[in-house]
């Protein structure tokens, strides 16, 4: 074992073993060399810079980690400037610095809002302001009594002609503005939802920006409670940000405060819809949406890089004649666990580029005024982001449980990461509820099928659902399961089954909504089906492409047979119930993942290397790109302040008079 301050690569024999271009991966995982190349020059210059310290964020109370994250912040946004970084490298540099802070919110919320929902004036006013940090601003939506029903909002903003101002107000405690990250105490700004009302008219949710706090003092304005909702799951993790809470009392702004490039309110309070389609406001949705997704594959990636290297590492059990004990990554139980998470790491982020793509692809046409593709992009991002955001926050917790006892102290790097990335399982849409939006895309696409409209994108398969319903899997070996043709028929027929099974019962219910709550649950499984038929397509689609490196493509091909049929095992009971396939063929399916598993093992720690993450970056005694795990741990324990005294605080008020049975007792007295 290494001495501390040993340097020595325990993982250089595992790093020897790898059967595929270790670089050329690492532009596959960052989408080219020109990313790869960005993020390592400002991953050098984030990890380089001691005010970016992170290693000590789970010792600091509260209010230090706050202000922590305050000057991490403005310190950012200095080197932003000072090095001239491009809106690129500055996101990934910002990024680097891995710590939830309200600037997130600013960049990645309320900015995006106004870019989407504010006229040309507006943009050209605000956006000024907002990427100079003139400004700083949030997103507030989400109320104390309302979240993913965004309809059901009881903030107000009633124009009052006679001043041409709206009035923002709370008229319930349950309308507090709840959760907005940025809002407890940094924000100048935000853009607020509420229910546009003028003449007593209630025209729904529309968006507002107003001022909370004086650009002089940064107190809040008159009308206005604001303040932090209070301590968070997890030592450090999402701490660093202030959620907040905000009340209007009859908070007064000008009428051209409210973004009317969707709809608008006149001087003399009509109402009007502009020229410009109010579809035009789900482009924001779609963008926030497809990050989510891509966040995910790389918190996932992070904890999986974590358990790998660790499992590498750890030895346990196994020794015979005195030799070394057993790799723990080694035991086929171990490996049945990691590595579908390591392939789902790798699925999520292909499928994250592909809602890139289709993002661009939405836009361009939203300002083309073409709506086609917007029912398929919002069922899409909907569920991928439930999808992902479910499968990794149950991953990260996997991983902590791989790494065995070490993986519950914080200086493993997993209890915060967990901490930090659950949230997302609800923000931006509780996941059951996106799961049901897409159930509910997935039953008009049933419908229409009558109508001669051949379904497009991910719901095409749809156009075969004759075929599919009625066709057998043609699996006769363990190897034809490594047919991509054999695997997407599989899962559309699952899906496809389940999707029309739902549409049958539905319909057979008297009113449709109460049809759609009876068999609510049958169609949350039924999108989960839809939704991981697509990660399976868009994982095949990309071994379609020209990827150069030697060995990637095939080692890449393990992993999508991994994901897809580690799915199979983990659904066995859909594609059994369904009739997609026979006892046999899943026995069939589960011989061949055990053989992927083998395949895989060789190339594991060289995977997560090409997640290409520094030290810093992970900031864990498990994950160390070194493997020196025991004299890391050991440091990292005496860095604890309990202890900075040999003898604790306490010892002489507590623990001495119970050594020295000098506690007098009801019982001693009696």
């Amino acid at each position: 074992m290494a001495e501390i301050g040993e340097v020595v690569d325990h993982l250089a024999d595992e790093r020897r073993k790898a059967e595929f271009d270790v670089l050329a991966m690492k532009v596959v995982w960052a989408g080219s060399r020109h990313e790869l190349e960005i993020t390592d020059r400002m991953a050098r210059i984030v990890a380089s810079d001691p005010v970016f310290r992170k290693d000590n964020r789970a010792m600091l109370s509260r209010k230090e980690l706050f202000k922590n994250a305050l000057k991490k912040a403005a310190h950012a946004w200095r080197r932003i400037v000072e090095l001239r970084l491009t809106e690129e490298e500055a996101s990934k540099f910002r990024s680097s610095i891995d710590e939830a802070c309200y600037a997130d919110l600013h960049w990645g919320m309320f900015v995006p809002a106004i870019k989407g929902q504010g006229t040309d004036e507006q943009q050209k006013k605000w956006l000024t302001l907002a990427k100079k940090f003139q400004i700083i601003g949030c997103y507030a939506q989400t109320e104390l009594g309302h979240g993913s029903n965004v309809q059901g909002l009881e903030t107000t903003a009633t124009f009052d002609p006679e001043t041409d101002e709206f009035v923002i107000h709370s008229p319930t405690l349950s309308s507090s503005k709840w959760w907005p990250g940025g809002l407890g105490k940094a924000s100048t700004h935000a853009v607020v939802y509420a229910r546009l009302i003028t003449n007593g008219e209630d025209h729904g949710i529309h968006g507002f920006i107003v001022q909370l706090r004086s650009l002089d003092d940064h107190s809040p304005l008159p009308g206005i409670t604001i303040g932090d909702i209070g301590t968070k799951f997890g030592n450090g993790a999402y701490n660093s940000m202030d959620n907040g809470v905000l009340q209007f009392d009859h908070v007064r702004i000008p009428r051209d405060q409210m973004l009317m490039r969707i709809s608008q309110v006149t001087r003399d309070g009509k109402y009007l819809v502009s020229d410009v389609p109010r579809q035009l406001v789900y482009g924001t949705m779609v963008f926030v949406r497809q990050t989510i997704v891509q966040d995910a594959s790389i918190a996932l990636s992070r904890a999986v890089c974590i358990a790998v290297r660790y499992s590498s590492v750890r030895r346990q059990f196994g020794s015979q004649n005195g030799g070394p004990e057993s790799q723990v990554i080694d035991y086929k139980t171990q490996q049945s666990r990691l590595f579908p998470l390591l392939a789902s790491a790798y699925a999520f982020r292909f499928v994250g580029e592909w809602l890139k793509w289709l993002y661009t692809d939405v836009t361009q046409r939203l300002q083309a005024n073409d709506f086609s593709t917007l029912p398929e992009a919002h069922a899409c991002t909907a569920g991928l982001k439930s999808l992902t955001t479910s499968v990794t926050s149950d991953g990260i917790e996997e991983c902590r449980k791989l790494c065995g006892g070490h993986g519950y102290l914080c200086s493993s790097g997993l209890p915060e990461l967990f901490a930090v990335y659950v949230p997302a399982c609800t923000y931006e849409g509780d996941n059951n509820v996106m799961l049901l939006q897409v159930a509910r895309f997935l039953l008009k696409t049933v419908s229409s099928l009558a109508s001669g409209h051949p379904p497009v994108g991910t719901a095409s398969y749809f156009g075969r659902a004759e075929h599919l319903m009625q066709c057998s899997c043609e699996v006769h070996t363990a190897d034809d399961w490594l047919k991509p043709s054999v695997i997407l028929e599989a899962f559309e027929a699952r899906a496809a089954r389940m999707v029309i099974a739902c549409a049958k019962n539905v319909s057979k219910t008297p009113v449709l909504e109460e049809g759609f709550s009876e068999f609510s649950i049958d169609l949350v499984e039924a999108a989960v089906a839809h939704c991981q038929l697509i990660v399976v397509s868009k994982f095949i689609e990309k071994l379609q492409q020209d990827i150069p490196g030697s060995g990637v493509k095939e080692a890449l091909q393990v992993l999508c047979s991994i994901y897809a049929l580690s799915l199979l095992h983990k659904n066995s009971g859909d594609f059994l119930s369904t009739g997609c396939i026979n006892p046999k063929q899943a026995s069939l399916a589960n011989e061949q993942l055990r053989s992927l598993y083998a395949q895989v093992r060789p190339n594991a720690v060289a995977l997560v290397d090409s997640f290409n993450y520094t030290d810093y970056y992970l900031n864990s005694a498990l994950g160390r790109y070194d493997g020196n795990v025991y004299p890391t741990l050991y440091e990292e324990a005496w860095k604890d302040p309990l202890n900075d005294s040999v003898v604790p605080d306490g010892y002489h008020e507590y623990i001495r008079p119970l050594l020295k049975q000098q506690v007098t007792s009801r019982a001693a007295r009696l």
